[in-house]
C-alpha cells in the first residue's frame, strides 16, 4: 500500500518532484496493500522518518493481528476485519438466498440499502428482493431466485437453500467462507447446485471482497435464461443513487448526488446495458464520498460482461440479458447452457473505497486484482 506522510521532514530529506514540502511518500511492505490515504501531521511535529516508520508499523501490525475473524452465530456468520464489523451472511430463513448485509464500507458506514432486511426511516421500498450483495437469477430453468416467494399458485419463484459449509476459515490476511446450497423450485424440486467461495481480505481501511460462484448441473442439464434481472449485484445506500427517489407529488425525482462510470468511461444512466471489465458506483454516505467497483474476471463466460446497472442504486453484472442489454428481438439469445454433470464458476471481485474512480484508483486495482488471480490459478 503506498502511503504519504504528511510531516515536517528531518533533516537531509529529500522531496520528491512535484509534491508539496513535506510531504513525504513512501511504500510499507504488507500484504496486497494498494490503496493511498494521507495522514495529517500530528502535534506540529517535526518527526523523524524512524519515528513515522514506526507508528506506521503499530498500525500495520494491529491490522494482521486482528486479522479476519469469521463467527458462525447460527444462521449468519458474522465477518470481522481488524476487529470491526464487515458483513454477516445470512443463510437461515430470514431471506429466500444467501446475502450479505449489512455491508460495512471503508469509512465505517454502512454502503447498502437496509430495506427489507431492516426498517431505517427515509428509505425507499422499491423492489423488496434487492437485499444487500447477493448471486441470483430470473430463470434457471424457468426457476427465479432472483424475485421473493409467492403463494399465488402458478409462481415460478424457488429458493436457495443453504446445506452445508463446506469451510469457515479465519486468518491474518484473508477469511474463507466456501458454502454448498442447492436451489429449488417451488415444488420443491432441485434445479442445481450452488458453491459459493467468498474470501474476505485484510487490506487496511480498504474493504476487498472476492465472490465466486460455481453452478453445478448435478441434476440434469441447467439453462441460465437470457434475462436482464439476474447476476452479481448489490443494493447500495439511499444516499448514493444518482437519481434521487421520486415523492409523493413530483412529476419527476431530483437528481442524486451518486454517479455511475465503467472501464470504457461510460457514465450515470447510458452506463446501464454496456459490456465493460469493470463498473463502479459512489456517491455520500455519512458526509463522506464512498464508492464500490465490481470486477469482471477476464476467465468469466462472456467477459467483458454487461451490467444491470440502474440510477436509483441497483449494481448488477449480468452476462445473460442480451435481449435487452443488445435490443435483440430473440428472447433466448443470452441463454447459457451447463450440460449435465458439468459445472461453469463465474468470480467477481468487489472494491469498496474512499472517493470517486480516480481517487481509489479503480483501474490499477483491476489490473491488480487480474495479476493476482492469474497467479493464484496457476498454483
Amino acid at each position: 500500500m503506498s502511503l504519504e506522510k504528511q510531516v515536517k521532514p528531518a533533516k537531509h530529506t529529500k522531496h520528491t518532484k512535484g509534491q508539496g514540502k513535506g510531504l513525504i511518500r513512501f511504500h510499507c511492505g504488507f500484504p496486497f496493500c494498494f490503496s493511498e490515504f494521507r495522514v495529517l501531521r500530528v502535534f506540529g511535529g517535526p518527526f523523524s522518518l524512524p519515528l513515522v516508520f514506526s507508528v506506521l508499523a503499530g498500525v500495520v501490525t494491529a491490522w494482521a493481528a486482528d486479522g479476519v475473524k469469521l463467527t458462525d452465530v447460527g444462521g449468519r456468520v458474522r465477518v470481522e476485519i481488524g476487529g470491526q464489523l464487515f458483513t454477516e451472511y445470512h443463510y437461515g430463513t430470514n431471506t429466500p438466498r444467501p446475502v450479505l448485509y449489512p455491508v460495512i464500507g471503508p469509512t465505517g458506514a454502512g454502503m447498502t440499502r437496509n430495506f427489507p432486511m431492516k426498517e431505517v426511516e427515509g428509505e425507499d421500498h422499491d423492489h423488496p428482493h434487492h437485499r444487500g450483495l447477493a448471486w441470483s437469477h430470473m430463470r434457471i430453468n424457468e426457476v427465479s431466485t432472483w424475485a421473493d416467494p409467492s403463494p399465488r399458485p402458478g409462481s415460478k419463484v424457488g429458493t436457495t437453500v443453504h446445506r452445508k459449509f463446506l469451510e469457515l476459515k479465519s486468518g491474518p490476511a484473508v477469511g474463507v467462507l466456501r458454502s454448498e446450497n442447492q436451489i429449488i423450485s417451488p415444488e420443491g424440486r432441485p434445479v442445481c447446485d450452488e458453491l459459493l467461495t467468498l474470501r474476505f481480505h485484510n487490506r487496511g481501511p480498504e474493504r476487498v471482497l472476492d465472490y465466486d460462484v460455481e453452478l453445478r448441473a448435478s441434476h440434469g442439464e441447467v439453462v441460465l435464461g437470457d434475462q436482464k434481472d439476474g447476476g452479481m449485484g448489490i443494493r447500495l445506500a439511499e444516499t448514493m443513487r444518482v437519481v434521487g427517489a421520486r415523492k409523493k407529488g413530483q412529476k419527476k425525482a431530483a437528481p442524486g448526488l451518486g454517479h455511475i462510470v465503467n472501464s470504457e468511461g461510460i457514465r450515470d444512466a447510458e452506463a446501464w446495458g454496456k459490456r465493460a471489465k469493470w463498473c463502479d458506483y459512489y456517491g455520500p454516505v455519512e458526509g463522506k464520498t464512498v464508492g464500490v467497483a465490481i470486477f469482471d474476471h477476464p476467465s468469466n463466460p462472456r467477459h467483458p460482461t454487461w451490467w444491470h446497472v440502474r440510477t436509483y442504486g441497483l449494481f448488477t453484472a449480468n452476462p445473460f440479458g442480451i435481449s435487452s442489454f443488445e435490443k435483440n428481438p430473440d428472447k433466448n439469445a443470452g441463454n447459457f447452457t451447463i450440460p449435465a454433470g458439468q459445472s461453469t464458476t463465474f468470480r467477481y471481485r468487489f472494491y469498496f473505497h474512499e472517493g470517486d474512480e480516480q481517487a481509489a484508483k479503480v483501474e490499477e486495482q483491476y489490473q491488480a486484482f487480474v495479476k493476482e488471480s492469474r497467479g493464484a490459478m496457476k498454483r
